[in-house]
């Protein structure tokens, strides 16, 4: 089973100290009111006979963390048999999470862009062993710069894995570049904040960190190339393709890409918090707006689209999900060679070699059938996908980042005690109740 690694961190939690002076002086004075009951915290969507040890998993650990909002939604055997929002969507507002709110997903895009590719693979028009140079030639890097000749080896199947040549946490100078839209918008002197074909012509400038294909280095530039590779090839833009190929005909339709600015957030699209319903700010990615929200302009989202631009609902996720999984409950928009070949032939991405990363999706083999998984984070939310070799696969979004892979992992180890919990399975299916 899937067990994703988790710093450790103190336990959290209100401390309120009551203080008494000497004797009161008139017995008659009444003593002190109470402190206020705790708020109550909301849950939206049908409550599930037997499953209640979601409920207290979820409300346990975003109270523990902190957390304003989130949801989460369980499938079995292409059924959904759960889906609940908790908490609040709005904290201002004191709007409730509803189980269908939708929430940016950031890396859980991966999986999304991965299945892109392979029905490009699947229409004919491209390979996985396909070099990736001829398709951003046209992106052409600052004038005198000069490219390094390992771009020449990279490959659609580099850049699915996280093997291309970058390392963003390699020693004294490893950087992520698509979080710095102003200094490559500098560098080429063009529009800030970067575009997705800036940053890659700002590191056509830059020396590979490794040969392509050495070793495993997990990369978001890798796979904004992979976005312009499938605008290439397809004649359309990013997202279009990807609706019109991949998330209408899984049944995903309320999946769009994300914006940066809050009012360009979309319909039913939660707010973004640090843990506390903070609001933590940061200069503007956009010239000449000043400080702003960081989950509103820290970052440039649009330059993300295809490595962390998505923003999607639980229950889209999976519909996405079941139509990929290579289960025969719902229909696969994948054939299965492909659905085997996307999850098959990664790099090894977990320690003692425990599992690999293969067209955009983490893989724990197991006896028989493996466990497939994403997780997501920016500042403002949280994300996790998982589709678990015992026939059942949930998602957990949520409007905060906790320290930095503190939650991700005890929500992993939750959700799985969660399970063990459940004696039996109801035999609904609530995919038609939601949009």
């Amino acid at each position: 089973m899937l067990r994703v690694r988790a710093l450790s961190i103190p336990r959290t939690g209100l401390a309120v100290l009551l203080a008494c002076g000497g004797e009161p002086t008139r017995p008659s004075v009444s003593p002190p009111d109470p402190p206020p009951a705790q708020p109550e915290f909301p849950i939206s969507g049908i409550a599930v006979a037997g499953m209640g040890s979601y409920d207290q998993a979820v409300t346990d650990l975003m109270r523990k963390y902190d957390i304003p909002g989130g949801a989460i939604a369980i499938v079995r055997e292409g059924r959904l048999l759960y889906a609940r929002g908790f908490g609040y969507a709005d904290v201002e507002r004191r709007t409730p999470v509803q189980p269908d709110a939708l929430f940016r997903i950031a890396s859980v895009s991966k999986p999304i862009t991965g299945v892109a590719i392979m029905k490009l693979v699947e229409e004919g028009k491209l390979t996985l062993d396909d070099r990736v140079a001829p398709f951003v030639a046209h992106l052409t890097p600052a004038p005198g710069a000069t490219v390094d000749p390992r771009w020449e080896q990279i490959t659609i199947r580099h850049l699915l894995n996280h093997t291309g040549g970058w390392d963003r946490n390699r020693p004294n100078g490893g950087f992520d570049p698509m979080f710095r839209p102003a200094i490559a918008a500098a560098a080429l002197g063009a529009p800030a904040p970067a575009s997705a074909e800036t940053v890659i012509r700002y590191m056509k400038g830059i020396p590979l960190d490794f040969t392509p294909g050495e070793k495993h280095a997990y990369s978001n530039f890798g796979y904004a190339i992979l976005g312009r590779v499938i605008e290439r090839v397809s004649g359309m833009p990013y997202e279009a393709y990807v609706r019109a190929h991949v998330l209408e005909p899984a049944g995903a339709t309320r999946t769009r890409q994300g914006r940066t600015r809050l009012g360009e957030a979309l319909a039913d699209e939660v707010k973004y918090y640090l843990p506390g319903g903070n609001t933590p700010t940061a200069p503007s990615v956009f010239p000449g707006e000043g400080t702003v929200p960081t989950a509103y302009g820290g970052f440039y989202l649009e330059a993300m689209d295809a490595h962390g631009g998505w923003v999607s609902s639980t229950v889209d996720l999976l519909r996405f999900l079941t139509a990929v999984d290579g289960r025969a409950d719902r229909p696969d928009i994948l054939g299965a060679a492909l659905v085997a070949e996307m999850t098959s032939n990664g790099a090894t991405a977990c320690a003692n070699g425990a599992c690999h990363y293969a067209g955009g999706w983490y893989v724990r083999p197991t006896q028989g059938d493996a466990t497939w998984w994403h997780t997501g984070a920016l500042v403002g939310n949280t994300s996790v996908l998982v589709r678990s070799s015992q026939r059942i696969s949930w998602v957990a979004l949520f409007n905060a980042w906790p320290t930095p892979g503190s939650l991700t992992g005890e929500l992993d180890a939750a959700l799985w005690n969660a399970l063990g919990q459940v004696t039996s399975f109801p035999a609904q299916d609530l995919f038609s109740t939601f949009r």
